[in-house]
C-alpha cells in the first residue's frame, strides 16, 4: 500500500522506517545533526509547500531517504495505521 505524503508525493508503506514531528524531534541535537548529512548528501526530499511539520525516513534501493512534510506526523500515523488494520 502507498501513503501520501504531499505535493503528490506517495511512499510504498513497506518502506517507512518512520514517522517523525518536527517539532519535538528536532530538539535532540542528534536529529538536528542527522537531518544536517541527510540534507549535505542529497538524500532530503521536501514534499511541504507550507512550514513543514514532520519527517519521514524511508529505505530503498538506492538506500535510507529522507521526506519532509506538511502533514503531521499524527496524521501520517493514523493513515499508515489504519491501512495496517485493513490488511
Amino acid at each position: 500500500m502507498y501513503l501520501h505524503l504531499g505535493k503528490n508525493t506517495v511512499i510504498k508503506t513497506k518502506d517507512i522506517v518512520g514517522i517523525f514531528d518536527m517539532d519535538t524531534s528536532t530538539i535532540s541535537k542528534n536529529t538536528r545533526d542527522y537531518l544536517a548529512k541527510a540534507e549535505k548528501a542529497g538524500r532530503v526530499i521536501n514534499v511541504s509547500t507550507e512550514l513543514p511539520k514532520s519527517f519521514v525516513v524511508c529505505r530503498d534501493k538506492e538506500g535510507i531517504k529522507v521526506y519532509i512534510s506538511q502533514i503531521s506526523s499524527q496524521t501520517l500515523q493514523k493513515r499508515n495505521f489504519n491501512f495496517l488494520k485493513e490488511v
